[in-house]
């Protein structure tokens, strides 16, 4: 069964989160697929991009982060006054148009 985030994440006992985000079903991020014989390297610059604009929309910075072959580890810092403040409108949009999918 699963659990709300607001029972999960404690602001009061941490501000920092590891997280994690893995591929399925042995499809691979970034690198050579072994299998497929293709090349998903240039998924790492878009990864990194989008990873780093999104932080600078929401309330969260990123600490330290490694994109590997088929998995993501993020060391994230929710900022609470940032996010006290509230976020205007229009930065609420922008993080909408940026969660869209590229195509």
């Amino acid at each position: 069964m699963t659990t709300a985030r607001k029972q999960l994440i404690s602001l009061a006992d941490t501000q920092y989160y590891h997280c994690i985000s893995r591929c399925v079903r042995r499809a691979y991020l970034c690198g050579e697929d072994k299998v497929t014989g293709k090349n998903f390297e240039y998924r790492r610059g878009w990864v990194e991009d989008k990873m780093l604009a999104l932080s600078q929309v929401f309330a969260i910075d990123v600490c330290a982060y490694a994109i590997m072959s088929n998995h993501t580890h993020m060391v994230l810092f929710v900022d609470e006054k940032r996010q006290k403040l509230g976020l205007p409108r229009k930065s609420c949009s922008v993080g909408i148009n940026f969660l869209k999918a590229p195509y």
